[in-house]
Protein backbone atom coordinates (compact mmCIF):
# COMPACT_ATOMS: atom_id res chain seq x y z
CA UNK A 1 0.00 0.00 0.00
CA UNK A 2 1.51 3.32 -1.11
CA UNK A 3 1.74 6.23 1.35
CA UNK A 4 -0.94 8.86 0.91
CA UNK A 5 -1.37 12.39 2.13
CA UNK A 6 -3.38 12.65 5.32
CA UNK A 7 -4.30 16.15 6.43
CA UNK A 8 -6.40 14.83 9.33
CA UNK A 9 -3.59 12.94 11.07
CA UNK A 10 -4.32 12.83 14.81
CA UNK A 11 -1.18 11.32 16.35
CA UNK A 12 2.46 10.38 15.89
CA UNK A 13 4.46 7.51 17.34
CA UNK A 14 7.64 8.26 19.30
CA UNK A 15 9.79 5.20 18.64
CA UNK A 16 12.38 6.19 21.26
CA UNK A 17 15.50 4.11 21.84
CA UNK A 18 14.40 0.51 22.14
CA UNK A 19 11.16 -1.43 22.07
CA UNK A 20 12.65 -4.25 24.15
CA UNK A 21 10.44 -4.59 27.27
CA UNK A 22 13.42 -5.69 29.36
CA UNK A 23 15.27 -2.43 28.69
CA UNK A 24 12.33 -0.13 29.41
CA UNK A 25 12.73 -0.11 33.25
CA UNK A 26 16.44 0.68 32.86
CA UNK A 27 15.75 3.55 30.44
CA UNK A 28 12.97 4.84 32.70
CA UNK A 29 15.15 4.82 35.82
CA UNK A 30 18.11 6.41 34.04
CA UNK A 31 16.15 9.28 32.54
CA UNK A 32 14.10 9.85 35.69
CA UNK A 33 17.27 10.19 37.79
CA UNK A 34 18.86 12.56 35.24
CA UNK A 35 15.70 14.67 35.04
CA UNK A 36 15.35 14.98 38.82
CA UNK A 37 19.05 15.86 39.11
CA UNK A 38 18.65 18.55 36.43
CA UNK A 39 15.60 20.13 38.06
CA UNK A 40 17.02 19.98 41.60
CA UNK A 41 20.48 21.24 40.60
CA UNK A 42 19.24 24.20 38.57
CA UNK A 43 16.61 25.04 41.16
CA UNK A 44 19.28 25.19 43.87
CA UNK A 45 21.35 27.55 41.71
CA UNK A 46 18.32 29.85 41.31
CA UNK A 47 17.49 29.78 45.03
CA UNK A 48 21.13 30.42 46.00
CA UNK A 49 21.34 33.45 43.71
CA UNK A 50 18.03 34.89 44.96
CA UNK A 51 18.87 34.38 48.65
CA UNK A 52 22.42 35.81 48.59
CA UNK A 53 22.70 39.58 48.05
CA UNK A 54 26.35 39.19 47.01
CA UNK A 55 25.17 37.28 43.92
CA UNK A 56 22.85 40.04 42.72
CA UNK A 57 25.20 40.89 39.87
CA UNK A 58 24.76 40.72 36.07
CA UNK A 59 26.74 37.48 35.78
CA UNK A 60 24.54 35.62 38.27
CA UNK A 61 21.39 37.27 36.93
CA UNK A 62 22.12 35.69 33.55
CA UNK A 63 23.08 32.41 35.25
CA UNK A 64 19.74 32.23 37.07
CA UNK A 65 17.94 32.78 33.75
CA UNK A 66 20.04 30.04 32.14
CA UNK A 67 19.17 27.64 34.97
CA UNK A 68 15.46 28.40 34.57
CA UNK A 69 15.67 27.81 30.81
CA UNK A 70 17.53 24.52 31.37
CA UNK A 71 14.70 23.29 33.63
CA UNK A 72 12.11 24.19 31.00
CA UNK A 73 14.29 22.79 28.20
CA UNK A 74 14.53 19.35 29.79
CA UNK A 75 10.88 19.41 30.89
CA UNK A 76 9.67 19.66 27.29
CA UNK A 77 11.03 16.22 26.34
CA UNK A 78 11.81 13.91 29.26
CA UNK A 79 8.45 13.83 31.16
CA UNK A 80 6.51 12.81 28.05
CA UNK A 81 9.01 10.04 27.34
CA UNK A 82 8.73 8.79 30.94
CA UNK A 83 4.93 8.77 30.71
CA UNK A 84 5.06 6.80 27.45
CA UNK A 85 7.39 4.21 28.99
CA UNK A 86 5.23 3.88 32.09
CA UNK A 87 1.99 3.53 30.10
CA UNK A 88 3.59 1.31 27.42
CA UNK A 89 2.42 3.72 24.75
CA UNK A 90 4.34 5.47 21.98
CA UNK A 91 1.53 7.74 20.86
CA UNK A 92 1.61 11.52 21.04
CA UNK A 93 -1.21 13.63 19.64
CA UNK A 94 -0.64 15.94 16.71
CA UNK A 95 -1.30 19.04 18.83
CA UNK A 96 1.00 17.84 21.63
CA UNK A 97 3.75 17.05 19.11
CA UNK A 98 3.54 20.53 17.58
CA UNK A 99 3.57 22.09 21.05
CA UNK A 100 6.58 20.01 22.12
CA UNK A 101 8.45 20.95 18.95
CA UNK A 102 7.65 24.64 19.49
CA UNK A 103 8.84 24.77 23.12
CA UNK A 104 11.92 22.69 22.36
CA UNK A 105 12.89 25.13 19.59
CA UNK A 106 12.12 28.06 21.89
CA UNK A 107 14.26 26.91 24.81
CA UNK A 108 17.22 25.70 22.76
CA UNK A 109 17.25 29.12 21.11
CA UNK A 110 17.16 30.78 24.53
CA UNK A 111 20.10 28.65 25.68
CA UNK A 112 22.04 29.78 22.64
CA UNK A 113 21.29 33.49 23.11
CA UNK A 114 21.88 33.49 26.87
CA UNK A 115 25.30 31.88 26.45
CA UNK A 116 26.19 34.68 24.02
CA UNK A 117 24.94 37.34 26.46
CA UNK A 118 26.98 35.77 29.27
CA UNK A 119 30.06 35.84 27.03
CA UNK A 120 29.48 39.56 26.43
CA UNK A 121 29.18 40.07 30.19
CA UNK A 122 32.56 38.38 30.75
CA UNK A 123 34.07 40.44 27.92
CA UNK A 124 32.99 43.70 29.55
CA UNK A 125 34.11 42.53 33.02
CA UNK A 126 37.63 41.61 31.87
CA UNK A 127 38.28 44.07 29.03
CA UNK A 128 36.50 47.11 30.54
CA UNK A 129 36.53 46.50 34.30
CA UNK A 130 36.39 50.19 35.28
CA UNK A 131 33.23 50.77 33.26
CA UNK A 132 31.60 47.40 34.06
CA UNK A 133 28.96 48.65 36.49
CA UNK A 134 28.05 51.50 34.16
CA UNK A 135 27.81 49.37 30.99
CA UNK A 136 26.12 46.34 32.55
CA UNK A 137 23.36 48.28 34.27
CA UNK A 138 20.25 46.47 35.55
CA UNK A 139 18.25 48.06 32.74
CA UNK A 140 20.62 46.73 30.04
CA UNK A 141 20.67 43.25 31.64
CA UNK A 142 16.87 43.08 31.65
CA UNK A 143 16.76 44.38 28.07
CA UNK A 144 19.25 41.74 26.89
CA UNK A 145 17.17 38.94 28.45
CA UNK A 146 13.98 40.35 26.89
CA UNK A 147 15.66 40.46 23.47
CA UNK A 148 16.72 36.82 23.92
CA UNK A 149 13.13 35.83 24.68
CA UNK A 150 11.74 37.88 21.77
CA UNK A 151 14.09 36.38 19.19
CA UNK A 152 13.58 32.84 20.50
CA UNK A 153 9.78 33.14 20.53
CA UNK A 154 9.82 34.61 17.04
CA UNK A 155 12.05 31.84 15.69
CA UNK A 156 10.04 29.05 17.34
CA UNK A 157 6.75 30.56 16.15
CA UNK A 158 8.01 30.79 12.57
CA UNK A 159 9.24 27.19 12.62
CA UNK A 160 5.94 26.00 14.12
CA UNK A 161 3.84 27.81 11.52
CA UNK A 162 5.98 26.32 8.74
CA UNK A 163 5.31 22.81 10.07
CA UNK A 164 1.56 23.47 10.32
CA UNK A 165 1.40 23.98 6.55
CA UNK A 166 2.74 20.46 5.90
CA UNK A 167 0.68 17.36 5.19
CA UNK A 168 1.83 14.01 6.53
CA UNK A 169 1.83 10.45 5.19
CA UNK A 170 0.58 7.29 6.84
CA UNK A 171 4.12 6.69 8.08
CA UNK A 172 3.82 8.52 11.41
CA UNK A 173 6.69 6.90 13.32
CA UNK A 174 9.25 9.44 14.62
CA UNK A 175 12.61 7.69 15.29
CA UNK A 176 13.25 9.84 18.35
CA UNK A 177 12.15 10.22 21.97
CA UNK A 178 10.59 13.63 21.30
CA UNK A 179 9.05 15.57 18.40
CA UNK A 180 12.09 17.13 16.82
CA UNK A 181 11.67 19.65 14.00
CA UNK A 182 13.92 17.86 11.50
CA UNK A 183 12.28 14.47 12.10
CA UNK A 184 8.77 15.87 11.63
CA UNK A 185 9.70 17.62 8.37
CA UNK A 186 11.17 14.37 7.02
CA UNK A 187 7.80 12.63 7.56
CA UNK A 188 5.91 15.16 5.45
CA UNK A 189 4.49 14.26 2.05
CA UNK A 190 4.21 17.86 0.83
CA UNK A 191 7.01 20.12 -0.40
CA UNK A 192 9.49 20.76 2.43
CA UNK A 193 11.83 23.14 0.58
CA UNK A 194 10.42 26.27 2.33
CA UNK A 195 10.85 24.55 5.71
CA UNK A 196 14.43 23.54 4.90
CA UNK A 197 15.19 27.08 3.73
CA UNK A 198 13.77 28.69 6.89
CA UNK A 199 15.61 26.19 9.10
CA UNK A 200 18.89 26.84 7.27
CA UNK A 201 18.55 30.63 7.51
CA UNK A 202 17.58 30.43 11.19
CA UNK A 203 20.58 28.20 11.91
CA UNK A 204 22.98 30.57 10.15
CA UNK A 205 21.59 33.84 11.51
CA UNK A 206 20.22 32.93 14.95
CA UNK A 207 22.61 30.04 15.61
CA UNK A 208 25.81 31.20 13.99
CA UNK A 209 25.37 34.82 15.13
CA UNK A 210 25.55 34.09 18.88
CA UNK A 211 28.40 31.63 18.32
CA UNK A 212 30.35 34.28 16.39
CA UNK A 213 29.70 36.72 19.25
CA UNK A 214 31.00 34.19 21.79
CA UNK A 215 34.15 33.53 19.76
CA UNK A 216 34.78 37.26 19.30
CA UNK A 217 34.30 37.92 23.03
CA UNK A 218 36.77 35.22 24.02
CA UNK A 219 39.31 36.35 21.42
CA UNK A 220 39.23 39.80 23.02
CA UNK A 221 39.37 38.25 26.50
CA UNK A 222 42.44 36.17 25.59
CA UNK A 223 44.20 39.22 24.13
CA UNK A 224 43.44 41.16 27.32
CA UNK A 225 44.75 38.32 29.48
CA UNK A 226 47.99 38.26 27.52
CA UNK A 227 48.50 41.91 28.40
CA UNK A 228 48.36 41.14 32.14
CA UNK A 229 51.89 40.83 33.50
CA UNK A 230 51.35 38.74 36.64
CA UNK A 231 50.44 35.06 36.34
CA UNK A 232 48.22 35.36 39.41
CA UNK A 233 46.27 38.16 37.75
CA UNK A 234 45.84 36.07 34.60
CA UNK A 235 44.57 33.10 36.60
CA UNK A 236 42.12 35.23 38.60
CA UNK A 237 40.76 36.88 35.45
CA UNK A 238 40.42 33.60 33.54
CA UNK A 239 38.80 31.80 36.48
CA UNK A 240 35.84 34.21 36.25
CA UNK A 241 34.93 32.87 32.81
CA UNK A 242 36.20 29.27 33.04
CA UNK A 243 32.80 27.88 34.05
CA UNK A 244 31.00 29.69 31.24
CA UNK A 245 33.60 28.52 28.73
CA UNK A 246 33.09 24.93 29.89
CA UNK A 247 29.30 25.18 29.46
CA UNK A 248 29.70 26.78 26.00
CA UNK A 249 32.07 24.02 24.90
CA UNK A 250 29.76 21.30 26.20
CA UNK A 251 26.67 22.83 24.56
CA UNK A 252 28.12 23.46 21.11
CA UNK A 253 30.33 20.35 20.95
CA UNK A 254 27.40 18.08 21.85
CA UNK A 255 25.14 19.81 19.31
CA UNK A 256 27.84 19.54 16.64
CA UNK A 257 28.34 15.88 17.56
CA UNK A 258 24.64 15.16 16.98
CA UNK A 259 24.77 16.85 13.58
CA UNK A 260 27.94 15.05 12.47
CA UNK A 261 26.77 11.64 13.70
CA UNK A 262 23.46 11.88 11.85
CA UNK A 263 25.20 13.15 8.70
CA UNK A 264 27.91 10.50 8.73
CA UNK A 265 25.55 7.55 9.20
CA UNK A 266 22.64 8.99 7.13
CA UNK A 267 20.33 7.41 9.70
CA UNK A 268 17.59 9.12 11.67
CA UNK A 269 17.79 6.48 14.39
CA UNK A 270 21.41 7.33 15.24
CA UNK A 271 20.51 10.91 16.22
CA UNK A 272 18.25 9.85 19.12
CA UNK A 273 21.00 8.52 21.44
CA UNK A 274 23.33 11.34 20.40
CA UNK A 275 20.67 13.97 21.16
CA UNK A 276 20.58 12.87 24.80
CA UNK A 277 23.90 14.68 25.29
CA UNK A 278 22.63 18.20 24.65
CA UNK A 279 18.97 17.70 25.62
CA UNK A 280 19.47 15.94 28.96
CA UNK A 281 23.14 15.61 29.98
CA UNK A 282 24.22 19.21 29.31
CA UNK A 283 21.42 20.85 31.39
CA UNK A 284 22.16 18.33 34.15
CA UNK A 285 25.90 19.14 34.24
CA UNK A 286 25.55 22.93 34.11
CA UNK A 287 24.78 23.36 37.86
CA UNK A 288 27.77 21.20 38.77
CA UNK A 289 30.08 23.14 36.45
CA UNK A 290 29.00 26.48 37.92
CA UNK A 291 29.06 25.36 41.55
CA UNK A 292 32.07 23.05 41.93
CA UNK A 293 34.69 25.69 41.06
CA UNK A 294 32.74 28.78 42.09
CA UNK A 295 33.37 29.81 45.69
CA UNK A 296 30.59 32.43 45.62
CA UNK A 297 27.96 29.86 44.67
CA UNK A 298 29.33 27.38 47.24
CA UNK A 299 29.09 30.03 49.94
CA UNK A 300 25.56 30.93 48.90
CA UNK A 301 24.49 27.28 48.99
CA UNK A 302 26.02 26.77 52.44
CA UNK A 303 24.29 29.94 53.63
CA UNK A 304 21.00 28.79 52.10
CA UNK A 305 21.01 25.44 53.89
CA UNK A 306 22.62 26.85 57.04
CA UNK A 307 20.03 29.59 57.30
CA UNK A 308 17.20 27.10 56.96
CA UNK A 309 18.79 24.83 59.55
Amino acid sequence: MEPRNDTDISAFLLLGFSEDPELQPLVFGLFLSMYLTTVLGNLLIILAIISDAHLHTPMYFFLSNLSFVDICFTSTTVPKMLVNIQTHSQAVTYAACIAQMYFFTLFIGLDNFLLAVMAYDRFVAICHPLHYTVIMSPRLCALLVLVCWFLSVLQALLQGLMVLRLTFCTDIGIPHFFCELKQMVQLACSDTFPNDLVTYLASVLLGGGPLAGILYSYCRIVSSLCAISSSQGKYKAFSTCASHLSVVSLFYCSGLGVYLSSTATHSSHSSAPASVMYTVVTPMLNPFIYSLRNQDVKRALRSLFGGKA
